[in-house]
């Protein structure tokens, strides 16, 4: 789905459907729930009325005019909205053609007899078998075998995933395709709330709510929008009696331009796409809420293992014993894990040949037996066909085992040992026979740029929380290598949720992510849990995100995109109420030159006639919420700074740009219409 590339912002296949939707979207139904778009609809239904015969006719041509723009200005709005909408609705049509009413076989009674059944009639608890070549029926977890299964149609990841039965790999999805061998699924959703579903209901925009953000900027809108249309009402009394009139076409115009319709026209629309680049970026949000969240979060958990590491230990260094070269030690560390699959061994056999150059060999050249390692003996090797042997280990097997053949171990090795172990390393020893050859260092291997990564959260104003089931001495040397702030070491999952109810107790707001079951009640408590989609559906269902990739450090970049739409809400508001300003100075002078002529003074713009002055303004107030349709959809450009530099930044681009841009809009299009004897 989002793997693929990423469609143009105005794709040509979705302006037909915006721009029916855009009619669609005049219902005053629809309407209400934007007061301030509503007040715009209900004014151009005013200004229509003496064109149809129901009021006092006077210059035709000026209401007609002033009339469409109106409209437009309803449309245009509507048309933000119904583009941002598209979008979601263009992936929800993709999604539903992967819905298919499959037939599944499931197994019925304690004899579990195989019948076929129709796939929608599933409840929860049901066990069936998806076998190669076959879709899961529904959402479900693997209780019995293992299989590779396909979930391109959700994911848009093309490479197939591994689903076994036990562990954080279980959870599956209703939909998705087994590409090989044969599995049992318990199903743990009822018809019509699949993940599938709920998918489809959310990239759509059915379920969407305003965020708290979002309703408080709306009661300030309105408010805004009361003050205006009193203040607007008003004139027509004062005009009145000053021995003048203003019509109520006019009056209209001037409510229309002064409240602010641009960030209005603009709000839902923003919303609807920061849900969409957060999807974009293969991460389903539960809600708005989320999203809107991400961008608050001021502490971030991560997992050490397969987050900030690689998620396995790495050779990355050879220390000699005395008496013993560094070459010697890697030919034996080579031999003694030529057989060794772990990726501990075939990392001792990669550095073997980066550091020395040498490749690797066969067993059967070498004539040697290898020996597995074991919980008990903590070692493994290779015994030679004339009694000897190499072992690589634990420091106090080896020990054992040097001993065992009558040498010793030599203190410098020791020394070695306690110092890879208090610097957060794995030390495994060599040895061949009974002489010690020297030490392996393990370390877990911090993944690349995640340093970089860290100070760029740093720079946001988020504290970064390693958590790791290490002890103290390891977590904080990978916390220093890795650069996070801080870390919580030996942690059970008791330990993650009182953590997390601590950091809230004192406002933070807190993010983690997560895949286990264990995981669960921790991704429940914190403001935004990111679930893995490989794991499990106590996981998915206690998070209000899900990754479709599962990667976690994806988290910092929904922290980047919920700060950007706070930002691009911000700045749009910004703009629109500066907006205001010019359109006072072309409107209200044009309302009473005639009555008073010393407020043509306030005509700075040297705007040709009341008519054109008003005109204008109208065209610039409806054209102004298309030119930013693209803006309010793509989100602003974010960088992280400190809030006073943002604040700023905010101010003098969209601030100072909302004073100005008006001036020479209105300006430019008074021109034209004067050059086209429109006004």
């Amino acid at each position: 789905m989002t793997k693929h590339a990423e469609s143009r912002l105005l794709d040509p296949s979705l302006l037909g459907r915006a721009a029916a939707d855009s009619f669609r979207k005049l219902h005053p139904r629809h309407m209400a729930r934007n007061p301030v778009m509503f007040v715009v609809e209900a004014g151009a239904v005013l200004a229509t009325l003496p064109l149809v015969g129901l009021g006092t006719r006077s210059s035709l041509s000026f209401q007609l005019q002033v009339v469409l723009w109106l409209w437009a200005t309803v449309l245009f709005a509507n048309f933000a909205e119904a583009v941002a909408e598209g979008r979601g609705k263009a992936q929800a049509d993709a999604l539903r053609k992967t819905k298919t009413d499959a037939v599944a076989r499931r197994l019925a009674g304690a004899e579990r007899r195989e019948e076929k059944v129709a796939a929608s009639s599933l409840g929860k608890g049901d066990l069936v078998v998806v076998e190669a070549g076959q879709l899961i029926p529904g959402d479900g977890t693997v209780v019995e075998g293992i299989a590779s299964v396909d979930e391109s149609a959700i994911t848009g990841e093309s490479a197939p995933v591994i689903r076994e039965a036990g562990g954080d790999r279980s959870a599956v999805t209703g939909g998705t395709k087994v590409l090989s061998d044969r599995i049992v699924v318990e199903i743990t959703s009822e018809p019509g709330s699949t993940f599938l579903d709920r998918m489809i209901k959310l990239v759509e925009g059915a379920e969407r709510q305003k965020t708290p953000n979002e309703i408080a900027l709306d009661i300030l809108l309105a408010g805004l929008t009361i003050v205006f249309l009193f203040a607007t009402v008003t004139l027509r009394p004062f005009a009145l009696y000053s021995g003048g009139d203003v019509s109520p076409t006019v009056l209209v115009a001037l409510l229309v331009c002064l409240i602010p319709t641009t960030i209005g026209g603009l709000l839902s629309a923003i919303g609807i796409a920061g849900m969409d680049r957060v999807l974009r970026h293969n991460v389903l949000a539960m809600s708005g809420r989320a999203v809107e969240a991400s961008g608050d979060v001021n502490v971030l958990l991560l997992d050490k293992t397969g987050t900030i590491t690689l998620g396995n230990r790495q050779a990355t260094q050879l220390l000699p014993a005395p008496g013993v070269s560094e070459r010697e030690l890697a030919e034996l560390a080579q031999v003694a894990s030529l057989a060794d699959e772990t990726p501990e061994g075939r990392s001792i056999v990669v550095l073997a040949k980066e550091k020395h150059g040498l490749r690797g060999r066969e067993l059967r050249d070498l004539h040697a037996h290898f020996v597995p390692f074991t919980a008990r003996t903590r070692m493994s090797g290779l015994d030679f066909e004339g009694g000897r042997k190499v072992r690589k280990g634990a420091a106090d097997a080896v020990d054992g085992f040097v001993r065992g053949l009558g040498g010793h171990f030599p203190e410098e090795v020791r020394r070695d040992v306690a110092r890879i172990a208090g610097e957060g390393g794995t030390p495994l020893v060599v040895a061949d026979g009974g002489k010690v050859a020297g030490t392996i260092t393990l370390k877990d291997v911090v993944k690349g740029g995640m340093r970089e990564r860290f100070d760029r959260l740093r720079a946001m104003g988020i504290r970064t929380v390693m958590i790791t089931g290490d002890n103290p001495l390891t977590a904080a040397s990978i916390a220093r290598e890795a650069g996070v702030d801080d870390f919580l070491a030996e942690a059970t999952p008791e330990d993650k949720l009182a953590f997390i109810r601590k950091e809230q107790a004192a406002g933070n707001l807190v993010a983690m992510t997560g895949d286990g079951t264990n995981d669960a009640p921790a991704l429940a408590q914190a403001d935004i849990g990111m679930a893995m989609n490989t794991g499990t559906q106590a996981a998915k269902e206690a998070g209000n995100m899900v990754d479709l990739d599962s990667n976690p450090t994806k988290l910092i970049e929904v922290v980047e995109i919920g700060k950007q739409l706070l930002m691009t809400r911000g700045a749009l508001t910004t703009f629109s109420i500066a907006n205001d300003v010019a359109k006072y100075f072309a409107i209200l002078p044009a309302l009473f030159v005639a009555t008073f002529p010393q407020l043509q003074a306030l005509n700075v713009m040297k705007l040709a006639t009341p008519e054109s002055a008003i005109l204008s303004a109208v065209v610039f107030n409806a054209l102004i919420i298309v030119a930013l349709i693209p803006l309010a959809l793509r989100g602003v450009s974010y960088r992280p700074l400190g809030a006073g530099r943002i604040l700023r930044r905010n101010l003098l681009i969209y601030g100072l740009g909302g004073l100005v841009a008006p001036f020479v809009g209105i300006k430019a299009i008074d021109l034209l219409l004067v050059a086209l004897k429109l006004a």
